[in-house]
């Protein structure tokens, strides 16, 4: 015989949708609710009943006991079936719709009840309690079956106990308003089910329309495609809920911004601080492509609101892009210069050549003196008053640049700062932008013209660059140190507006400030004080801090 196959076992599908999942437990909750408030409503029920039933014979009985004459017909009149005691409780029986009224005397004898023929035998059910004087409510059976039963002490007109008043109500009738009650009760059930029903038809479809009709696995996937996305991407994510708080955050997001978990859940002014970072990620700012520079990284942030009323931002890192970009720029300059100097040079060539084939030995050698010492007084004088050598090769290089765009370049009487700078580089970043913000505003003006000062005082140096170009309008002089602004057409390969908001961020690293004005003789002329540049006086320069390697990938920019 073959094997018998495996029996299958019963298995109940869920739907898959949420929104149908969703229906369907509500559903099921709503009827559990009915069915369990049903159950609890009819379980008292029947026991109030009971005790209405009791009390209402109690009282019965107690206002046939309260008339005097039954007491007196007791003691007068014999038991029997056309005596007054019978004629007056069944008239009361007959207006109460009571099962029966049994009037007995201490001896436990009936003197009425509807059946006559029991009238003048025992009561079925012991007396006692009230002979004894007391109050009985209960439910028992006698002669007449179930009943619910009130029994209460008969007195004679002295107070004596002469007697027991015995009222039972049929307890079908009882039980009669209990099944009467049970269809109503149904009735509001079935209501309340259909309402709890219909209300969960709603939200599931709200559910439905809010999940997009996905299911609880779709969901779940969903959630693990997002968390794998957000933290591998290299872009930051920056979520915000209605109320402008971080709701999430992503590992490159925690990175360019310098925050970590703690920020989740906090304004954007609380966890970054009052700036233009906040400014752009809260929406204050609006634009695409929108630049900010958070610490020393050159960020670029777009904004996207969500449908809930917040947003979702996002932040790439173009600090070295931008970098590259000053490079190019730096490089074209100086190739510039070079192709200048190439062609003055091969002038001066043709010049030395004439003068010595017109065998005129003494005008050459003084002309090529002259050429020789013009560039050598240039070096030596900014070699002698800035002995930093990062610093002077700056300037000496941008003196050339100066000249080949027509601009005269040199440094004021005052200035003077020794070799003892803690960040050497972050002030070449610092003079070269503004050196070339100031070469940009004056050249092509007549009697062009740039000075540079820089002095020192204690471990305090101050940096001056003035020029005689157009200034700056007073009302402005705070929107150039905005990240973004800029009045400059910008170039194809990088963005315009970093440069003079990097100068304020690296002086305000330090202690310091930047501030712009009017120069004496016209133009603008841009202070900056670095209360902590210079190390002491006493310390080597080879023992100074070294320079943060991050702290000036952005180079100069013109953002004026």
């Amino acid at each position: 015989m073959s094997p018998s196959p495996p029996a299958r076992r019963l298995r109940l599908h869920l739907p898959r949708r949420m929104f149908a999942q969703v229906l369907l437990m509500q559903v099921a909750i709503a009827a559990g609710v009915a069915v369990l408030a049903t159950g609890l409503f009819l379980a008292p029920l029947s026991d109030q009943l009971d005790d209405q039933a009791m009390r209402r014979a109690l009282a019965i009985a107690q206002t046939t006991a309260a008339q005097p004459q039954i007491a007196e017909d007791l003691t007068d009149t014999p038991a029997t079936a056309g005596g007054p005691v019978q004629r007056e409780a069944e008239r009361i029986r007959t207006a109460t719709k009571a099962e029966y009224i049994v009037v007995m005397d201490r001896r436990g004898v009936r003197w009425s009840h509807p059946t006559p023929s029991e009238i003048g035998r025992l009561v079925s059910t012991d007396p006692g309690q009230a002979l004894a004087g007391h109050d009985v409510m209960q439910i028992d059976s006698g002669t007449l079956g179930r009943t619910a039963r009130g029994k209460v002490p008969l007195r004679d007109g002295d107070g004596k106990i002469v007697g027991a008043v015995s009222v039972g109500i049929a307890y079908d009738s009882v039980r009669a308003r209990l099944l009467h009650a049970i269809p109503g009760l149904f009735a509001y059930a079935g209501g309340a089910l259909a309402v709890g029903a219909l209300a969960a038809w709603l939200i599931s479809r709200r559910v439905q329309r809010q999940t997009r009709d996905l299911a609880f696995s779709d969901i779940s996937a969903l959630l693990a495609e997002r968390e794998a996305m957000l933290h591998g991407i290299r872009e930051g994510v920056v979520a915000l809920d209605r109320g402008g708080r971080i709701r999430l955050l992503n590992d490159e997001a925690r990175r360019l911004l310098g925050i970590g978990d703690e920020a989740v859940g906090r304004s954007l002014d609380e966890a970054l601080g009052e700036g233009r970072t906040a400014d752009v990620l809260a929406g204050r700012v609006t634009g695409t492509d929108l630049l900010t520079v958070r610490g020393q990284r050159v960020l670029v942030a777009n904004r996207m609101p969500t449908d809930d009323g917040g947003a979702v931002a996002t932040l790439r890192d173009r600090t070295e892009l931008e970098q590259l970009g000053r490079e190019l720029d730096s490089t074209r300059g100086l190739i510039d210069a070079l192709r200048a100097q190439d062609h003055e040079h091969a002038n001066r060539m043709h010049t030395v050549l004439g003068l010595l084939e017109l065998e005129m030995y003494d005008d050459a050698v003084e002309f090529v003196g002259e050429v020789v010492g013009d560039h050598r007084a240039t070096a030596e004088q900014v070699a002698e008053k800035i002995q930093d050598p990062l610093l002077a090769a700056l300037l000496v290089g941008k003196a050339t640049v100066a000249a080949e765009r027509g601009v005269a370049l040199s440094l004021a009487d005052r200035t003077g700062l020794p070799d003892r700078l803690i960040d050497p580089r972050g002030l070449v970043t610092i003079v070269g932008n503004l050196v070339d913000n100031a070469l940009d505003a004056t050249a092509g003006t007549p009697h062009a013209r740039v000075e540079v000062e820089l002095q020192a005082e204690g471990r305090t140096a101050t940096l001056r660059v003035r020029d005689t170009g157009p200034g700056i309008p007073e009302e402005q002089r705070e929107l150039i140190f905005t990240e973004g602004w800029s009045t400059k057409q910008r170039p194809a390969h990088r963005e315009r507006g970093i440069g003079l908001p990097l100068v304020r961020r690296l002086a305000e690293r330090q202690g310091g400030s930047a501030t712009v004005g009017e120069a004496a003789g016209g133009g603008a002329e841009f202070t900056v004080v670095l209360p902590e540049a210079l190390a002491a006086a006493d310390l080597e320069p080879a023992l100074t801090v070294p320079s943060d390697p991050h702290a000036h990938t952005v180079a100069e920019e013109e953002s004026r």
